[in-house]
């Protein structure tokens, strides 16, 4: 089969090439997909560059353990594994593998399921890791009621963009953040307000929300603690610097402290793969409650572009390989 794959950590255009490669084996729990779209979150950069260094404790600390990247998917069901039982030969299907960037991939079965017959296969890859980290993020950390104030930091972005949608669709009053260009995406979201972060900050006009979620920026907690009600919560769900060390997960790893200090909660964010939010997250699709934004798709040969596009930030939304 063909599929994009790595012999070293490095950047996108330095060690990804296409290559032809037996079809990976599957285990009983798992099922072998024939992948129709991939989507690029920003956790594929991190596996694949194999920063920041702890990442490689997971991956391999000289080299990838595994050599294709990719974990957003949709595609068909082609053999699944004797303890299967939740799907078949055939059906069509949306969630998390591991090595979505070539023509076969294998997924275990508790982390896809059926894609909803009027949800396109672009449509459900660019879908599940980021809009899960949303999904969790405003549900689980944030406890986010109806009527409540949150403000979405890097809106535009994957997770950003379904964040706004989801708060929007549980009735809260959404702020969302981006850059000058981006505004009218966020807008179009479902956004109430739209803050132009190279022109305004997060504390102008006084405003507090109840919920901040913050995928870029990378704002102190304190700057953060200054725009939150007394009993306001704050998820850090990412926020690129480029140091090899910890990257700009510092942030997170001092929300405990934080919390402890204050009324306000502080916590980091690590998405949950399970069948049920999956699952939660076909129904909002197929409802038209979420739509994901497409900024751009790349065929399976481009891939090394598609990451690239994603770290230079110019994406509105999500990018997409079409295989």
């Amino acid at each position: 089969m063909r599929a994009v794959v790595q012999d070293e950590y490095g950047e996108a255009h330095d060690v990804l090439r296409v290559a032809e490669i037996e079809p990976p084996a599957i285990g009983d729990d798992e099922v072998l997909l024939r992948v129709h779209a991939a989507g690029v979150e920003r956790g594929t950069w991190h596996l694949m560059a194999g920063l920041p260094y702890p990442v490689r404790a997971a991956t391999g600390l000289r080299a990838p353990k595994t050599p294709v990247r990719g974990r957003e998917v949709a595609g068909r069901v082609e053999s699944v594994g004797a303890r299967v039982e939740t799907l078949k030969p055939g059906d069509e299907v949306f969630g998390i593998c591991e090595g979505a960037f070539a023509e076969f991939a294998p997924a275990k079965a508790a982390k896809v399921v059926l894609r909803p017959d009027n949800v396109t296969p672009v449509r459900a890859a660019a879908t599940t890791i980021s809009a899960l980290t949303a999904l969790q993020g405003l549900r689980d950390s944030a406890k986010l009621e109806s009527g409540q104030h949150v403000l979405v930091i890097g809106a535009s972005g994957g997770v950003g963009s379904f964040a706004v949608q989801i708060a929007k669709a549980w009735g809260a009053h959404v702020t969302g953040m981006c850059t000058t260009g981006k505004v009218d995406l966020v807008r179009d979201l479902g956004a109430d307000d739209v803050l132009d972060h190279t022109k305004q900050d997060i504390t102008d006009g006084g405003r507090h929300y109840d919920a901040i979620i913050d995928t870029g920026g990378h704002r102190t907690l304190r700057h953060l603690r200054r725009a939150l009600t007394p009993r306001g919560c704050a998820v850090i769900v990412g926020s690129e610097t480029g140091g090899r060390l910890l990257g700009g997960f510092q942030r997170a790893l001092w929300t405990p402290f934080m919390s402890l200090i204050t009324s306000q909660r502080f916590t980091g964010l690590i998405s949950s793969e399970n069948t049920a939010d999956l699952q939660e997250l076909a129904t909002l699709l197929s409802a038209g409650t979420i739509t994901p934004t497409i900024d751009q798709t790349f065929p399976l040969d481009r891939t090394a572009d598609a990451i690239q596009h994603l770290q230079d930030g110019r994406a509105r939304g999500k990018v997409v390989v079409v295989i």
